[in-house]
């Protein structure tokens, strides 16, 4: 058996930096050191390394893989391992993109660590690097009595992970599941205290109380000065009524997986005047390559990204980079309505892209398949004709797979017009939730479980005001 030593640098400053590494021995194999932390989540096998590896392997030719965030080339290497001794290998590692530099800075808002995870600290500390992540946010919840590992983590900003460049806070996903289809999931961040109760319903006992709904641990994290998202549960009756509410602050969107349900609900609610910037995660361990990257106004600290995301100054991805230009204005800006638009989309990405879309109120009205080098960068500029208020986003798209297995992909969050309601796409959409509420009500007031009636009666009520935000766009737009 040999041994292969692995030290992995950056390509420009030649500092050793965490990556996750793909070792195949020479019989097709997987190798990796003992004791090392592996990925998570579909696609190849890797595992993580902190700037340095080592693996014994059988004679033969041996195949590396590097990989660190998405903003670095993955490194492939081959080498012949002889039936013996040692063989050193320097692994440099080349950026395609560093938008950080851009003051464009990458997180991920939904992360938890499951009850098998022994070395919660480590892998919270490996996640930040191997990910390069400049926001990781962990966070704890509540399913019966499993002892997740990342519930171990206190409820704050975790100064102890945290460095200048790296922001690591730990949140709470707050909770409701039931037989009759449940409030739904939402996430709660830059938090100084525990929201109570981290769930309630089926996710506590079969009898505990459909109570407190969603909308109280939301109004409480922000009187903390707390942001909320609602997350990867677009069926949750609570949403609507959440975001008529003026409760949430963004939508976790691809979390973890791509969902049209959950995109379709977005864009309805857009098309309400609800203003909910895209936001994603990838929900159990770093599952995928999902990332929203957030622009700050000045210094990078975690105040100004989470100013940054609340402001709407984003796009997700798992992979690809794409700026939006509306009238020179960039996703979470307000321009005047007006009857046509300048759209500039630019996009850039080491896998190859093949499809770019502007989307207007929710309808892609202008598509770009992409051949040749703008597979990889390019920009497209494009009039749009608006008719009155709404809003403008772009998309783009990939057959390209990474190694978690994923079609790459990218989203920016809108340049709002006017008022951003697009009066033929308003009455629409706001009937669409406002029979959807009735409809969650009725179920709640039929299969709901509480200990009192004035529980009972509190939910319906919630549920009637946010039924008749929409009910009076409709009427309004209809």
């Amino acid at each position: 058996m040999a041994q292969i030593k692995g030290i992995i640098r950056d390509g420009v400053s030649g500092e050793r930096v965490a990556a996750k590494v793909h070792v195949l021995g020479s019989g097709g194999q997987f190798l990796h050191p003992g004791n090392s932390l592996l990925k998570v989540g579909p696609g190849a096998p890797f595992f993580y390394a902190d700037g340095a590896f080592e693996v014994q392997t059988p004679r033969g030719a041996v195949d590396i893989v590097v990989e660190r965030g998405t903003e670095y080339v993955p490194l492939r290497h081959t080498l012949y391992a002889p039936s013996g001794g040692a063989v050193e290998v320097d692994l440099l590692l080349e950026r395609w993109v560093d938008l950080p530099e851009q003051r464009w800075y990458p997180g991920n808002t939904h992360i938890h660590y499951n009850e098998l995870e022994t070395r919660p600290e480590e892998r919270l500390r490996l996640d930040t690097e191997v990910n390069d992540l400049s926001v990781t946010a962990v966070s704890i919840l509540q399913r019966g009595q499993i002892p997740y590992a990342s519930n171990a983590f206190p409820v704050g900003f975790m100064t102890d992970f945290s460095t200048d460049h790296r922001q690591v806070d730990c949140g709470e996903e707050t909770r409701h599941n039931a037989h009759h289809g449940g409030y739904g999931h939402v996430m709660l961040l830059n938090l100084r205290n525990l929201v109570e109760p981290v769930s309630r319903g089926d996710l506590v006992s079969a009898f505990d109380p459909d109570y407190p709904p969603l909308c109280h641990a939301c109004d409480d994290a922000r009187t903390q000065g707390g942001i909320v998202i609602w997350c990867h549960n677009g069926n949750g009756l609570e949403a609507p009524v959440a975001a008529g509410l003026g409760k949430l602050h963004a939508f976790n969107l691809f979390d973890p997986c791509w969902k049209d349900l959950e995109y379709d609900l977005w864009y309805k609610l857009l098309n309400c005047g609800i203003r909910l910037p895209a936001s994603t995660g990838s929900d159990w361990y770093v599952c995928s390559n999902n990332r929203v990257y957030v622009q700050t106004e000045g210094r990078f600290t975690y105040k100004s990204w989470l100013e940054g995301l609340q402001a709407g100054r984003t796009f997700i991805t798992n992979g690809p980079a794409l700026w939006l230009e509306v009238e020179g204005e960039g996703p979470g800006a307000q321009i005047e309505g007006r009857e046509k638009v300048a759209v500039v989309v630019r996009w850039r990405s080491h896998y190859a892209l093949d499809r770019v879309e502007v989307v207007r109120d929710g309808m892609v009205v202008g598509e770009r398949v992409l051949a040749g080098d703008d597979q990889w960068e390019g920009a497209w500029a494009v009039d749009v004709d608006m008719a009155g208020d709404g809003w403008v986003a772009a998309r783009v798209f990939g057959m390209a797979r990474d190694s978690f297995g994923q079609a790459v992909y990218a989203h920016a969050s809108p340049v709002y017009l006017g008022g951003g309601i697009p009066a033929g796409q308003a009455g629409d959409a706001a009937a669409f939730f406002a029979s959807r509420i009735a409809a969650a009500g009725e179920k709640i007031a039929r299969y709901g479980r509480f200990t009192t009636d004035a529980q009972r009666e509190e939910v319906l009520h919630l549920f009637e005001a946010g039924r008749k935000i929409y009910a009076k766009l409709e009427k309004d737009y209809g």
